[in-house]
């Protein structure tokens, strides 16, 4: 599945020519809101009559803002008609798998790998992208030249 987020990231940043969060999200026609959330809700993604919505708690950074858009805008491409608070209030399944796979795409779509050089930790590597150090742990680099940099992404440092 990785390796087909990789490909649906890929294709949506050469089509609309970005990795912007929010000009994506534009794009694909989705509404973006900020609003005042309690403060163990960073967003969440809602797909209400054909409508899609994104919204994100306006008392976060403008940073972690951008992580949170990121992160919702994998809800709603990779699982546009899934209501995740209904599934993990009201049913036995599993959101951990959606949660992943959001977070995968987020990574993908923020992380720049020409910002990575070698010998980066993963706090420089965040730093570089603005990023939480934790989105790193869904990145991972699956191509042939970017081998040399599995460093970073060991469990061995931080």
């Amino acid at each position: 599945m990785k390796f087909v987020i990789r490909d649906l990231v890929q294709q949506l940043c050469t089509k609309h020519n970005t990795t912007n969060p929010y000009e994506l999200a534009d794009y694909l026609k989705i509404n973006v809101l900020t609003w005042d959330l309690h403060e163990e809700i960073n967003g969440y993604y809602k797909y209400e009559k054909r409508n899609r919505f994104i919204v994100i708690n306006n008392n976060l950074s403008p940073s972690m803002q951008r992580t949170v858009c990121a992160h919702e805008l994998g809800h709603a491409v990779l699982h546009t008609h899934a209501n995740t608070p209904f599934l993990r209030k009201n049913t036995f399944f599993s959101v951990d798998k959606l949660e992943i796979e959001a977070n995968t795409f987020a990574a993908l779509l923020l992380i720049d790998k020409k910002t990575i050089q070698p010998g980066d930790t993963k706090a420089c590597i965040a730093y570089k992208n603005n990023i939480p150090v934790e989105l790193l742990e869904f990145y991972k680099p699956y191509s042939k030249e970017m081998r040399h940099y599995d460093y970073a992404f060991s469990d061995n440092q931080s």
